[in-house]
This record gives structure tokens, C-alpha cells and sequence, in this order.
């Protein structure tokens, strides 16, 4: 099959005006706030005009210079303004096709379509950022070199109802989704976010009413300067709410014969599919909020592919789910990995100095340097240490392992508690570590690789027996692969 070469959508213009913007923007931004703060506003106006023309102008040329088709079974795409580059993507590597729709694309009918292949590096992959949702529907169609019937989403998230059979699928509900939000932890980060720009704000406020507004702020009796405070804090707290429902609104997980099938988001709505074959590590996440409250969050490590700048390398399954409800997940959702054991091999009693020397050595360093010269201070690293000794006692106590015939299960802690499912034949490399003392007291630290997003993912268990070492060793080197 040959198609006619194609452009981008023209709204793909403004895309690449507003994309390019935003990093000019940053880049430059100490040079606008000293345009700002000497009153320079005519050079700064006529700075931005003559910069948002020039971008028009290269965006318009970018995108007349930008086309792809579907040549047999090869994506080519041809682009370039100065430098003509072409590309060519064979379906037969293509892992998975994710559609996502912003509020712009959902105004035009459009859909960004992100292509992934096997390897990576992102070079060889490919993103239109913006085309009809009809032909992001046959080009997902077209390049699909399994045919298992995954169906894409129509504009109002109806299921193609051609779809004879029926695969597991499991929706979160909007209570399920407020918990998720409630016990996120981004309360945390958007506290440090709003600091941070507050402090950056100072400079663009004028004097005056800076001036006038905290003055009135510290003339205000404690009562109300505390009620303030909290209201501040529920409205921060609301907020991080409202952005875990709009980024995972509707969350919708479907399993077919080879691929699981994701849909999420109410602003922005992104469509992606897991290829099986990718998926090398299943997880299970349990934050410090939700681990009492029996909370826990299901997510994969995948081999090549986009890594999520505020996500990682991990790849999220499943928002929140109770605790008693992983195993019948996992047994609808991903059932080649659904042997969660229920009994973990702890760390041996002689092991716990080690937890406590690695968890507190930098505190004892930090409190001795305070100590000698800001003894005043000396509380501040003493907590820490007291933070960190606790930790350390919560890391013994949690870590261990199980093995089976096909599957090594780690349970780890850094801050939050993980289980990490590792299946034989997606381990790339198995390693144990022993130094004077620890052969001594028959004690090993093993390191268990995956291949993941460019640099792999390591797992680390600190100090189990050599013996359990050994036999997970045995385990991954001699046995028949499965």
C-alpha cells in the first residue's frame, strides 16, 4: 500500500510557535527581567514582536517542509528547513502508537500520534504533532503490524462497538480517583513550586504595592493571619486534587492478546499501548501516606521508548488500588505476572548495623560540622539523623525477597515500600557483592539489571544470606530461561 504525501495539520504551526516560546522564554529569561526592572518596556515589546514574527515565519517553513507517508509497509517522513532530512520507519519495528489530544487538538478534531519503535533511541522515532483524529485512527490502523483488534477512542471515549470479544478492561472510579489525589504527595511539591515562584514574583511586583501588601498581612491579629495560613494550605491542597483528576480522569486499562491498551485524561487526553514483549519489571508502589491506609499503585518498567520527564521510566497501570485488590488485577490486567507471594525471605537481625551505618553516616558527618561551628544550629542535623536512623530500621525491616521458577520478587524500600516482580528471561544481568565482612558473617548484596529507557534499572537487596544469594545466582544462570 502507498499513500500520497501528507502535511501536518497548519494548527501544527502554533504548536511549534508555542513550543519554541516557552524555551526561548526560559532561556532568557534573567535578560527580561533586567529589561523589566530598568522600565525598558518599549525594547521588550519590540523584542517580543520582531521574535514571534521571526517564529511564525520558520514555523511556516517548517511545515511546508514537512510531509510523511505510508510507503508499503514504511513510514517516510521527509522535513527539514535548511538541512533535508528523511526517515524512513518500518512497521515490522514499531512497538506502539499513542494518540494524545490537548485542549487545542480536542477544539480542531486533532491528535498528536506518537510512534515508538523497539529500539532506544529517539532518533529513530517519530511524532505528528498534529493531524486529523481520523487519520491518526488509519494511520494507527495502517502501521499496526499485529492486528488484535485494539480499538481507538472516538471523540466522545466510545469503545468501537465492532469489537466482537471481550478483554478485560478495568476503569477507575472518581472516588477511587479523589483518594489518589488526596494521598499523592504532590501537596509537597506544589508547596515548594509556589515558594519558589513567589520568591521569583518579588522582582516583577512593584515596590509599593509589595510594600502595602505585606504590611497589611503583619498587621493582621495571629488568628487571622493562621486562618489565612490555612486556607492557603487547603486551596494548595485542593489543587494537587484537581490536577491527579484532570491528568488520569476517566482512566480506562484494556488487555488484548499482545498489547495493554491505555486511555486517561480529561484536558488533555492520551491514548497509549504496552506492547507485552516490552514490559521487563511489574511494580507495586506503596507511598509513606498510603501504605497504612493500605493503598497501593500498580506500574511497569518498559525496554526502549519515551521516558516521562515527571513520571520517569516507570510507566503507571493502575492510579490507586486497595491492597486486596492487586492479585485480582494482576490475574485480569497482566496475569503473566499475577504470582505475588504473600511470604518474603527478611534480612538476617545481624544485618541491621549495616542499615544504620548506611542511613546515618552523612547526618553524623553534617552534625559534627554544625557542632564545631554553628552549634546553635546543631538541632537541625540532629533531626535529620533521628529521620534517618528511623528509616534506615524501616528499610531492615521491609526488604526481602522470594523466588519461584519464573520469578524473582523483590520487596524494597527507599522512602516508599516497591515489590518488584522480575521474570527470569527479561533479567539482563545478575550480580552479588561481598566484602571482608560481609563473608565473614555470611552476608551478600545482589543487584538485579533490567533493560529499560536508555540506561537500564538496577534493583538492589543489601545484605541478605549468602546462602539465598547464592541460590537466586543458580536460579538466574543455570536453569533453563522461562
Amino acid at each position: 500500500m502507498m499513500s500520497e504525501a501528507k502535511r501536518l495539520h497548519p494548527v501544527s504551526i502554533l504548536f511549534h510557535v508555542i513550543t519554541t516560546t516557552r524555551q526561548i522564554f526560559f532561556a532568557l529569561l534573567p535578560i527580561i527581567l533586567l529589561v523589566i526592572n530598568d522600565f525598558k518596556w518599549l525594547h521588550l515589546i519590540l523584542g517580543l514582536i520582531i521574535v514571534i514574527v521571526f517564529l511564525f515565519g520558520f514555523s511556516i517553513l517548517k511545515w511546508l517542509r514537512f510531509t510523511y507517508q505510508i510507503e508499503h509497509d514504511q513510514l517516510r517522513i521527509e522535513q527539514g528547513v535548511f538541512v533535508r532530512q528523511k526517515r524512513t520507519i518500518s512497521k515490522h519495528r514499531i512497538q506502539s502508537i499513542d494518540l494524545t489530544q490537548n485542549v487545542i487538538h480536542r477544539i480542531f478534531g486533532l491528535t498528536k500520534v506518537q510512534i515508538e519503535t523497539a529500539g532506544s533511541n529517539l532518533n529513530v522515532d517519530a511524532s505528528l504533532s498534529a493531524v486529523t483524529f481520523a487519520e491518526g485512527k488509519w494511520l494507527h490502523g495502517q502501521l499496526k503490524y499485529h492486528n488484535n483488534n485494539t480499538p481507538v477512542d472516538t471523540e466522545d471515549n466510545q469503545v468501537d462497538q465492532q469489537v466482537e470479544k471481550q478483554y478485560p478492561t478495568r476503569q477507575i472510579s472518581w472516588p477511587m480517583l479523589i483518594l489518589a489525589g488526596s494521598t499523592s504527595g504532590s501537596f509537597g511539591i506544589l508547596l515548594a513550586l509556589i515558594g519558589f515562584a513567589s520568591s521569583e514574583a518579588e522582582s516583577l511586583i512593584p515596590d509599593s504595592f509589595y510594600e502595602e501588601t505585606t504590611s497589611w498581612i503583619f498587621s493582621q491579629a495571629v488568628p487571622t493571619i493562621i486562618l489565612l495560613s490555612i486556607i492557603l494550605l487547603i486551596g494548595i491542597y485542593i489543587v494537587g486534587i484537581l490536577s491527579t483528576l484532570i491528568k488520569y480522569g476517566n482512566f480506562t486499562i484494556t488487555r488484548y492478546e499482545e498489547e495493554l491498551y491505555i486511555t486517561r485524561g480529561l484536558l488533555e487526553k492520551k491514548q497509549m499501548t504496552i506492547p507485552l514483549k516490552r514490559i521487563q519489571v511489574v511494580g507495586i508502589k506503596q507511598s509513606i501516606i498510603r501504605e497504612p491506609l493500605g493503598l497501593a499503585t500498580v506500574f511497569v518498567e518498559i525496554a526502549g521508548g519515551e521516558v516521562d520527564e515527571r513520571e520517569g521510566t516507570e510507566t503507571l497501570l493502575f492510579p490507586i488500588l486497595f491492597k486486596k485488590e492487586i492479585k485480582t488485577f494482576l490475574a485480569e490486567i497482566i496475569p503473566e505476572y499475577n504470582a505475588l507471594p504473600d511470604k518474603f525471605q527478611s534480612i538476617p537481625k545481624r544485618a541491621l548495623p549495616y542499615y544504620f551505618v548506611r542511613a546515618a553516616w552523612l547526618p553524623i558527618i553534617a552534625s559534627i560540622i554544625v557542632a564545631l561551628f554553628w552549634f546553635k544550629w546543631i538541632w537541625v542535623p540532629l533531626l535529620i539523623l533521628a529521620i534517618s536512623i528511623i528509616f534506615g530500621f524501616l528499610r531492615f525491616r521491609t526488604n526481602g525477597y522470594n523466588l519461584t521458577d519464573k520469578q524473582l520478587t523483590l520487596r524494597l524500600r527507599h522512602f516508599s515500600k516497591d515489590i518488584i516482580m522480575l521474570r527470569r528471561r527479561r533479567m539482563q544481568a545478575f550480580e552479588t557483592q561481598q566484602h571482608v565482612l560481609h563473608r565473614k558473617q555470611r552476608l551478600a548484596t545482589t543487584n538485579s539489571s533490567i533493560l529499560n529507557n536508555f540506561a537500564g534499572r538496577h534493583y538492589k537487596l543489601n545484605e541478605i544470606e549468602s546462602d539465598g544469594a547464592d541460590a537466586i545466582g543458580e536460579w538466574y544462570s543455570y536453569q533453563t530461561k522461562g
